[in-house]
């Protein structure tokens, strides 16, 4: 798709329709969930994942903040994309309780409370910057929410391949659908504001070069972030889907050629050895 306008890109994001609507959540045959099993190894994850998306009205508040955040388009879109990401720690916690593991009513507020000062200092921080630089922090910002999404999309199909389990393949599936309209947009804009100027490209290079983390990392805990991607991530079809379909197609955006910082340090975390040490 090529789009000429943040606009345009608006336009056919909207043109999409919701995939977890409220018919689709009603028709999960949650009495079905613990008919089949769910091994305990994946409930970190399930957690993980459930917080993520639950923490994304906070990403959402921070980046209003900002000049990208002021841009008419992108806050149209992550309008939208705020109430679509919730929903999806909604229907991961439910299917975690029917799964037989309890949440405390009132776990959204907790996930919230539990972020650390230093996160939220450095996301201030962050503020700052993004106000002092303008409007040419918009490519950074996309570009980070492009390979989170895709990185995100592809740890749900890992997740659905492991786990095996029909009813979350279900629900799994409606979320892929959405997050990869997600990456869609994030990925379009990116690229409209990556091909305006040579500054916009170099900072955003820079940027993920250096403080690119894993989806979650910082606002929850670097240990949590880890195991997910140890279960994840552990095959090596896992990282060669990685490179495909994440780190392939960032390196298509303007400034990114050669990038490896995303396969990188998932492999690492993974337990992976580099590819010189394997060949040794």
């Amino acid at each position: 798709m090529n789009f000429e306008t943040n606009k345009d890109v608006l336009d056919w994001y909207e043109r999409q329709e919701r995939s977890l609507t409220d018919e689709f959540i009603g028709a999960i045959p949650w009495n079905e969930v613990k008919n089949h099993p769910l091994d305990d190894k994946f409930i970190p994850v399930l957690l993980y994942m459930r917080d993520v998306e639950t923490l994304t009205d906070m990403y959402h508040r921070e980046l209003l903040r900002t000049p990208t955040g002021k841009d008419p388009y992108i806050s149209k879109f992550m309008e939208r994309w705020g109430v679509e990401e919730i929903t999806h720690g909604e229907v991961l916690n439910r299917f975690l309780n029917e799964a037989g593991y309890e949440t405390d009513d009132d776990w959204q507020n907790q996930v919230r409370r539990d972020v650390s000062t230093s996160y939220n200092a450095t996301a201030y921080l962050m503020m700052l910057l993004t106000k002092m630089i303008g409007k040419k922090f918009t490519a950074t910002h996309m570009t980070f929410g492009a390979i989170h999404e895709m990185e995100a999309a592809l740890g749900y199909r890992r997740l659905m391949k492991l786990a095996d389990h029909p009813v979350l393949t279900h629900i799994i599936n409606g979320i892929i659908r959405e997050e990869s309209v997600h990456a869609q947009f994030y990925r379009s804009v990116a690229r409209l504001e990556l091909e305006k100027n040579e500054f916009s490209q170099k900072m955003a290079r820079w940027i993920i070069e250096r403080f690119w983390a894993p989806v979650g990392q910082g606002s929850l805990a670097k240990s949590r972030t880890e195991y997910a991607i140890s279960v994840l991530f552990a095959e090596d079809e896992a990282i060669d889907g990685l490179e495909k379909t994440v780190t392939q197609r960032v390196r298509q955006l303007p400034g990114f050629d050669g990038i490896t910082k995303i396969t990188d340090v998932i492999s690492d975390m993974a337990g992976h050895r580099p590819m010189e040490a394997e060949a040794a």
